[in-house]
């Protein structure tokens, strides 16, 4: 499996359905500029979808849950059967992801793309590749065609809610422990930066934790030898299945012309292999919040995008992506509701 088998599928933003919804917002009953960001999420929306009066509901949620094996060197605060566990709260609706996907009305579904346990629970569906990557520390995560199964898994699981269920918005979420390791080491390696400088405190580690995991991954990314221009190759030596499903997700939406409403560090190194396979991708992106993970703010530079909402949040599950669903809405409604100049004159 190569890239090209996702690539043709994306077209560029429908320029001509931007320019005409700017040129309506521009005669609305108000100042023109006068309502911001909003103005231009509105346009950009139109151009997403090749319609000047874009709409983003119903929106889908789609989490992916999968375990890491390089938890073995103790990366984590947290032990690897929560990933289960929590698999088990978010089919239970008690989740934060949970709460706010009902907030705003949304299309839930978990996939089970890789947990080391098998979760037989009524609600998930599963798309297993395998039961967890392999300690990167030691061998590669995966194989070359075991991303890129992962990552045509995440794709026809978006493409499902999309033609399916109708979802006009698509917000990507994920459970594993060890996750925001692989984030790590997936950014470094794109970024050929220090591991130290996009490595935090994930579920919550103390600054000697944290040092240990910076080491842990300066040693992995030296032993992988990865192909930095081959993002399948990042995803297999030191990625994690999760991700790799989001990545498919995220090429899905775009192909269909659904706008995106990244998370956090983990949603957002999807964001930016996704962009790596195919970067018309990322014209079809928000980025919902800033992550308090110092991976992310490079993750989002990498996308050259500007976060909608800062909440000082690093819980992931596509937590703070379904907190800032409610602008693209309301983007919508401004563009579908308001008057225009031209409407006062027939009052």
């Amino acid at each position: 499996m190569t890239n090209t088998q996702w690539t043709p599928r994306i077209s560029p933003l429908d320029k001509e359905a931007g320019k005409k919804a700017t040129a309506y917002i521009d005669n609305l009953t108000k100042p023109p500029g006068s309502l911001g960001r909003l103005e231009k999420i509105a346009a950009e929306l139109a151009a997403i979808s090749g319609n000047p009066f874009p709409e983003v509901t119903p929106a889908g949620v789609l989490v992916f849950a999968a375990d890491h094996g390089i938890t073995e060197e103790g990366v984590s605060a947290f032990p690897q059967d929560i990933t289960a566990q929590m698999a088990r709260n978010f089919l239970n609706g008690g989740a934060a992801i949970n709460v706010f996907a009902n907030q705003i009305t949304a299309e839930f579904q978990l996939v089970d793309i890789g947990m080391k346990k098998e979760a037989n629970d009524k609600g998930i569906i599963s798309r297993r590749i395998k039961a967890g990557t392999a300690n990167f520390l030691r061998e590669d995560a995966m194989t070359k065609e075991e991303a890129a199964r992962s990552v045509q898994a995440g794709f026809e699981e978006a493409e499902h809610l999309i033609l399916n269920k109708g979802i006009k918005c698509l917000i990507l979420g994920e459970m594993g422990i060890g996750n925001t390791t692989a984030s790590s080491a997936m950014i470094a390696a794109f970024t050929n930066k220090n591991p130290s400088s996009v490595t935090g405190p994930g579920t919550g580690l103390p600054p000697e934790r944290i040092l240990h995991k910076q080491q842990i991954l300066h040693t992995a990314l030296q032993k992988r030898e990865i192909d930095t221009k081959d993002p399948i190759d990042v995803l297999a030596k030191v990625g994690g299945l999760e991700i790799a499903g989001i990545t498919g997700a995220m090429l899905a939406a775009a192909a269909n012309r659904v706008p995106i409403l990244v998370d956090g560090f983990i949603s957002a190194t999807a964001a930016v292999t996704a962009r790596s396979i195919s970067p018309l991708a990322a014209d079809y992106m928000f980025v919902g919040h800033y992550s308090t993970e110092p991976g992310h703010a490079i993750a989002v530079n990498l996308l050259n995008k500007k976060p909608l909402l800062d909440l000082e949040m690093r819980l992931g599950e596509g937590s703070g992506a379904a907190l800032a669903f409610p602008i693209l809405r309301s983007a919508c409604a401004m563009v579908r509701e308001m008057a225009t100049f031209d409407d006062l004159e027939t009052y």
